[in-house]
């Protein structure tokens, strides 16, 4: 009975961080550049260290508890905005971006200029391949492969970047996204396109069943916990008293 309590605790705690994720992914269906996220469950085995145990105590003894999530990086729409300083990525390739807690990745490229230099919507400075691209004022054009002209001169090149393989990117909040070190390598196959902002790629009909399947596990775990904890009450009235007779 213990471990169908517990079992069933961790499952509600499960979904609920799951129920989070995907409140997340829904919020940010319209912000641009957003990667949505999925949870990622695995299994913890709870065993006494020197007690073997059976089969049927190894199976109610596992428990389901949420692994993190796992960021969706498939290419979300290419929209027009008419802005020459929007930047949208075709392809799988990452702008990187230095901010005070370092070199981040992001593909919302809402950018804009200032103290002479391209920066994100927030101040942070848009890295080329030689580092912070200084950017002088009047007309700005970008070619497909991220190089910058103003007023007809070559100001610099924007760098994309892509990831090994296997490698797991992390969102750090703003669009912004963090990778382990030496794991990022240089995006051969993907373009820029001026004037255009990539759309959140998040799939709002699936993100909705998800939500009302998750909802539902975790009203399912509660009654669970609810009958177990009547159980509980019962033994607690009925079999204690006996023991002390």
């Amino acid at each position: 009975m213990d471990s169908g309590y517990y079992a069933a605790c961790t499952a509600l705690i499960a979904q609920s961080e799951s129920l989070d994720v995907i409140a997340n992914n829904l919020s940010n269906s319209s912000t641009a550049g957003y990667r949505s996220e999925h949870s990622q469950f695995r299994s913890v085995l709870a065993h006494a260290t020197n007690h073997p145990m059976s089969t049927l105590n190894r199976a109610t003894n596992d428990y389901g508890i949420l692994g993190g999530t796992r960021v969706d990086l498939s290419q979300g729409n290419l929209a027009h905005t008419g802005n020459d300083l929007d930047f949208g990525i075709e392809g799988s390739g990452f702008f990187v971006v230095q901010t005070a807690n370092g070199r981040l990745f992001t593909r919302n490229g809402s950018f804009h200029v200032a103290h002479g230099q391209l920066v994100t919507s927030d101040g942070n400075a848009v890295l080329g391949e030689g580092g912070v691209i200084p950017v002088a004022e009047g007309p700005l054009s970008v070619s497909t492969d991220g190089t910058i002209s103003v007023n007809g001169a070559v100001a610099g090149k924007i760098k994309l970047v892509d990831f090994k393989p296997g490698t797991d990117l992390e969102s750090v909040g703003n669009t912004y996204y963090s990778a382990p070190k030496d794991s990022e390598v240089p995006a051969t196959g993907s373009q820029i396109h001026q004037g255009m902002m990539e759309d959140s790629n998040v799939n709002l009909v699936a993100n909705a069943v998800e939500l009302i399947t998750v909802q539902r596990t975790a009203d399912l775990a509660q009654r669970a916990l609810s009958l177990f904890d009547s159980q509980f009450n019962r033994i607690a009235a009925d079999e204690l008293p006996r023991v002390g007779s």
